[in-house]
């Protein structure tokens, strides 16, 4: 998982969070990438990539990335809302992650991504991540909703009950299309909770 927010453990994290416990409760071991306050450099499209098989910057978030994204069987990203989309130095490392990286480091991994939002934008959001992914060849892992929790204060996003929902849906999802990949043996399907709605007015 990628936590593209500068804050180590706000809201989108917390989102993520919810995520990877489900996963965890599903026997699937995760890890939660930060990618810090840092400015981060994006691609000057010198295309030296095609030459070295990677970037031509060494800096040691991409470094992180591409060897986790090497060896992970899924991918989940998740970032805040910036004017309807996502945080400016996560596109930055991510155009410079899927341009560099030979395809086979990623092909056919599931992946998702998750928008968090204060009020609007996050649709754009997720959708500006996931095509990171449907140009990549990785299946997109759906949930109950659009990947989206709610929160603006730190720690709210937990009182987006629908949205922490969605974030389980998408974990237990994304654990049973591991187990199709990996065990095409059938299995039975995981059981499904009462649905959760939050409404803005409440």
């Amino acid at each position: 998982m990628i936590n593209g927010s500068p804050n180590e453990q706000g809201n989108t994290y917390l989102a993520l969070a919810e995520v990877a416990k489900a996963l965890n409760a599903e026997g699937v071991e995760t890890e939660i990438v930060w990618i810090g306050k840092k400015a981060v450099q994006g691609c000057i499209a010198c295309r030296k990539c095609r030459e070295l098989g990677r970037c031509v910057f060494h800096d040691d978030l991409y470094e992180t990335l591409r060897e986790r994204l090497a060896v992970c069987d899924g991918l989940v990203v998740g970032s805040p809302v910036y004017y309807a989309g996502p945080n400016g130095s996560l596109c930055a490392i991510l155009d410079r992650l899927f341009y560099s990286t030979p395809a086979e480091n990623y092909s056919y991994k599931p992946a998702a991504s998750v928008a968090v939002a204060r009020r609007g934008g996050a649709a754009t959001t997720f959708d500006r991540l996931n095509k990171y992914f449907t140009i990549s060849n990785m299946p997109v892992v759906s949930s109950q909703y659009w990947n989206i929790v709610y929160g603006q204060m730190p720690g709210q996003a937990v009182e987006d009950g629908e949205g922490m929902q969605t974030m389980r849906t998408l974990g237990r999802n994304m654990a049973w299309l591991l187990r199709k990949i990996h065990n095409p043996a059938p299995d039975a399907p995981t059981p499904e909770q009462p649905r959760v709605f939050t409404n803005f007015i409440r």
